[in-house]
């Protein structure tokens, strides 16, 4: 059985309230039950983790080998940018990382958020 930890970076709790023409009407406890019974019908499981502060994301991700986790999947929210410490922490690890993102980071307005500091670093990436 393969378990994934599930990361998800600042605002991300605020999922349902924060921009919903951008990020949708899902809150974040409900996306996370429909992450929930997805795993459990493929006979995964998964571990939900949620912080506004860099360094605890960096802390699970470096501990997420040790914990035998087989991988995890990433929405560092706006750390994306510009987390090179994130970046470092995911390079040096031997556990595959996907980067999600609720909205299509190239079609945003603000031209800072098209770039990923972390993604020549994970396993693979999906948007919107």
């Amino acid at each position: 059985m393969k378990h994934i930890l599930i990361l998800n970076g600042p605002n991300l709790n605020l999922l349902g309230q924060r921009n919903p023409d951008i990020y949708g009407t899902l809150t974040y406890e409900e996306l996370n039950q429909k992450i929930l019974e997805h795993a459990t019908s493929l006979e995964g499981k998964v571990s939900f983790y949620q912080s506004n502060h860099e360094g605890d994301l960096i802390d699970q991700v470096q501990q997420a080998a040790s914990n035998f986790f087989d991988g995890i999947i990433i929405n560092p929210g706006a750390l994306t940018h510009y987390s090179y410490a994130l970046h470092d922490a995911i390079e040096a690890i031997s556990i595959p990382v996907i980067e999600v993102h609720l909205s299509h980071l190239s079609e945003r307005k603000e031209t800072w958020r098209h770039t990923s500091v972390i993604a020549p670093v994970v396993t693979d990436r999906f948007m919107g």
